[in-house]
């Protein structure tokens, strides 16, 4: 079990003194105020089976839709209704009778009503008193009440409304049988201690749970929802993903983890589930989670560094808050330029290659570590590429054709020409050749330079990676001397790849018929 609000002095005596919720009710708003992202447009079967994911998940309400903005959004907010999920379902009402009457129509167990409060809002979008927007507020509650439903409501843009006349008008709401209140932080312009303060301020005026939903503009949205709960909002609204208008709202696993992990407060949901349900949002919105985005971001729990994964390596709690596994993730070593033996080491146990030489793990190192050198992100293809090449090499030992150098030029208006200096049997010998290509040349080359007894038979090139720097594995099958035998060997630079594969079929060939000596004098 985590526990940093009792592992971590710091935690432990920053709560100490605070009221905290012993559960959090996560009310989900990822296929209304999500949907609301720019470019995002979910049909009524996609938002269906986004409801019934949540639901698996845990959450505790979820916030359908707005049903009064299209029928087809009001058809699918119906058609979630009739699951007769664990769930509560919400609609959006403007406090408009006509909004509410949709809402009501569909089915819903709760209606978010809101009105805006602030003095920006007042004059430039309402144009309306204060005592004007209390009276609707009030009509609109009571109209819900009414009708035997929950009311959540809310005063839209609270945190830019004066302090005293927010009070007075969740006070009336209150009075009017509310049975919730939400403070929306509408264009994320709070830090988290005025988050507290606020919130603290409305808990000793207000009897009825409050809470808490933040937008992300200046990327506080979590922060300001977990400093709502340290001053004991009970409720906070939350998107998968993070999604929403602008800089989106708060990512509900990222307050849904913080609060199990870092304050040790409950919640519904069921933590195994979250990286499923983010990769089912990303699907439908087509909006990918940035790599490194916490807790379901493809590098949160990916470890480059040799430091780093020589540490997780040996205990898993040294570079990890958590477990992978908590949040339905997994631990990934990415092999680059910073990554460590021991980390490598893993890799290839992972994959299932065991039983190196010394000699061969040592150059399979080099290769990677000169793949991260270049940018490039070493992917486990890559790695098998690179294995196979080294492993199904000819021993050193046993090898009597070596590379030493080789040269190519080829371009607009010039003849593809290579040079290659070979050692075999310990002479070096140097050849040239053109072709109508450099690797057509180069392999020209070495076979001048061995007397021309060996002849390619095949030649296919891969490019494992993307990019023009692609890792390219090439195969080639050579035939002499009454044998034939294929290798291979891996290289971003495809003409050395080449001319190592059919040096490692040349020592294959040779080292099968034990010939040693095989220049023509």
């Amino acid at each position: 079990m985590i526990n940093y609000r009792e592992e971590n002095t710091y935690i432990k005596e920053a709560l100490k003194n605070l009221n905290l919720p012993e559960r959090v009710y996560i009310f989900d708003t990822t296929l209304r105020d999500g949907e609301q992202t720019p470019g995002v447009s979910l049909t009524p079967e996609e938002k269906v089976e986004i409801a019934i994911n949540l639901d698996k998940l845990g959450v505790d309400v979820i916030e359908a839709g707005f049903p009064v903005s299209s029928a087809g959004e009001k058809e699918a907010i119906k058609k979630i209704c009739s699951l007769n999920l664990d769930a509560e379902i919400c609609g959006l009402a403007r406090a408009v009778k006509k909004d509410i009457d949709v809402a009501i129509d569909c089915g819903v167990d709760r209606i978010h009503t809101f009105i805006a409060t602030s003095p920006l809002h007042r004059k430039y979008k309402l144009k309306k008193s204060k005592e004007e927007i209390i009276d609707i507020a009030v009509e609109a509650i009571d109209y819900i009440k009414e009708h035997g439903l929950k009311v959540e409501f809310s005063a839209e843009d609270a945190t830019r409304t004066e302090l005293d006349y927010l009070i007075e008008v969740y006070k009336k709401a209150e009075e009017a049988k509310a049975d919730i209140i939400n403070v929306p932080d509408t264009v994320g312009v709070m830090i988290p201690r005025a988050m507290f303060y606020l919130i603290d301020k409305l808990k000793k005026e207000i009897n009825i749970p409050i809470s808490i939903h933040c937008h992300n503009d200046f990327g506080l949205a979590v922060a300001n929802s977990l400093a709502a709960i340290e001053a004991g909002a009970e409720q906070v609204h939350c998107t998968i993903n993070g999604l929403g208008e602008r800089g989106g709202n708060a990512a509900l696993e990222e307050v849904v983890m913080s609060l199990f992990a870092l304050y040790n407060i409950k919640t519904n949901i069921k933590t195994e589930l979250l990286y499923n349900i983010s990769q089912l949002v990303a699907k439908y919105t087509e909006i990918k989670p940035q790599p490194n985005k916490a807790v379901v971001g493809e590098n949160a729990f990916a470890h480059e560094s040799g430091i780093h994964a020589h540490g997780v390596l040996a205990h898993a709690l040294t570079y990890e808050p958590i477990p992978p596994e908590l949040v339905g993730q997994k631990r990934k070593i990415i092999l680059g330029k910073h990554t460590g033996t021991h980390a490598i080491e893993a890799k290839l146990k992972e994959l299932g290659i065991t039983n190196l030489t010394k000699e061969q793990f040592e150059e399979i190192v080099k290769r990677i570590k000169k793949l991260g050198d270049k940018g490039k992100r070493v992917t486990d293809r890559d790695i098998e590429a690179i294995v196979e090449d080294v492993v199904g090499r000819v021993a050193k030992k046993d090898r009597v054709v070596d590379l030493e150098q080789i040269a190519v030029m080829t371009g607009n208006k010039v003849i593809p020409t290579a040079s290659v200096s070979l050692k075999v049997d310990d002479e070096v010998v140097k050849e040239s050749s053109i072709g109508v290509g450099p690797v057509d040349a180069a392999v020209k080359a070495i076979q001048k330079a061995l007397g021309e007894k060996i002849k390619i038979k095949e030649y296919h090139i891969d490019a494992i990676t993307g990019g023009t720097d692609a890792l390219a594995e090439v195969v080639v099958t050579l035939e002499g001397y009454g044998e034939e035998v294929t290798s291979k060997s891996a290289r971003e630079d495809i003409v050395r790849a080449s001319v190592e594969a059919v040096i490692d079929g040349i020592n294959k060939i040779l080292s099968k018929k034990s010939k040693k000596k095989i220049i023509e004098k």
